[in-house]
C-alpha cells in the first residue's frame, strides 16, 4: 500500500529527517513512535506532500507521489488527520463533514441542488459509524477535545481513503476518551477495510492495536518490526521506552 524509501528532508542544516524507508502492508494497522524531536510529524508532511523531500521516494499502491500536492495525494486514496484538532469550529458538526465531501467529490451534475442537501446521506452515515448523528446539529466548538477530534477523523473519512494516516489520535484526551477513540479507529479500519498509520506517544495505545511499529531516533529508524520484537529491542528501550519509566 505504501513505500518510503530513503526518504531525507534538512532544515538549515539540521537533518529532520535522514534516510528513512518503510512500508506499510495493505489492510495493516502500523504505528511510528520516537522522541519529542524524532522526526515522525516531518515525516508525515514528507508523505502528505506538505514538504517537499531532499531525496527519496515516496509510493502509494505503486504509483510514485514524492512532492505532490496534498490535495492531489488526497485524491489518490491517502487521508490525513492532524496533532492539532483541524475543524471549522463555527460549523455544525454535519457541516464539517458535508463540506469534506463537497471539497472531495465537487458538486457533480446537480448543480442546482440546495447545498444543504449534497451529500447530506453519505455525511450522516459517517457520522452516525462515529457516534455522532445525534450531535449533526451541534457547533463544533462546542464539542468536548475528544468529540472534535473525532469529527477530525469523519473529515479524514469523507476523503474516501484507502490510506489513513492519523497524527497522534488521542493527543489531550481523557482515558474514557482514548480508549473510545481505539475501539473507534480499529472498528473502523476493520468496516472500511482501511490501511493506517499513526503517530502517538502513549504506549499502551501503541502497543494495543497496531501491528508493525517503526521507532525513530533523530531522524533515522533504530527499529522496526511486529510489537513483541520491538518492545524486546534493547536500543529501543534505552532510547524511547525507558524514558517513559
Amino acid at each position: 500500500m505504501l513505500e518510503v524509501r530513503d526518504i531525507r528532508k534538512a532544515f538549515d542544516g539540521f537533518l529532520a529527517v535522514g534516510g528513512v524507508s518503510l512500508g506499510v502492508a495493505p489492510g495493516q494497522i502500523a504505528a511510528i513512535i520516537g522522541p519529542n524531536g524524532a522526526g515522525k510529524t516531518t515525516f508525515f508532511n514528507l508523505i502528505t506532500g506538505h514538504l517537499q523531500p531532499d531525496a527519496g521516494a515516496v509510493l502509494l499502491e505503486g504509483r510514485d507521489i514524492t512532492g505532490v500536492a496534498p490535495h492531489d495525494v488526497c485524491r489518490l486514496g491517502m487521508g490525513r488527520s492532524f496533532q492539532r484538532t483541524n475543524i471549522f469550529p463555527r460549523l455544525t458538526v454535519f457541516e464539517n463533514v458535508q463540506a469534506a465531501y463537497i471539497s472531495h467529490r465537487g458538486r457533480g451534475r446537480d448543480l442546482f441542488r440546495r447545498v444543504d442537501r449534497l451529500y447530506a446521506e453519505e455525511t450522516d452515515a459517517v457520522l452516525a459509524s462515529l457516534g455522532l448523528l445525534d450531535r449533526r446539529g451541534e457547533v463544533s466548538g462546542f464539542l468536548s477535545h475528544g468529540a472534535q477530534k473525532q469529527l477530525e477523523l469523519g473529515i479524514a473519512l469523507a476523503s474516501e481513503p484507502r490510506l489513513l494516516l492519523l497524527d497522534e489520535p488521542t493527543a489531550g484526551m481523557s482515558a474514557t476518551e482514548t480508549r473510545e477513540t481505539i475501539h473507534l479507529i480499529e472498528r473502523l479500519a476493520r468496516e472500511r477495510g482501511l490501511t493506517l498509520l499513526f503517530t502517538e506517544h502513549d504506549m499502551e495505545v501503541v502497543f494495543s492495536i497496531a501491528q508493525k511499529i517503526t521507532v525513530l531516533h533523530q531522524g533515522r529508524v533504530i527499529a522496526d518490526g511486529v510489537p513483541a520484537d520491538v518492545r524486546a529491542d534493547a536500543e529501543v528501550r534505552r532510547v524511547y521506552l525507558g524514558e517513559r519509566r
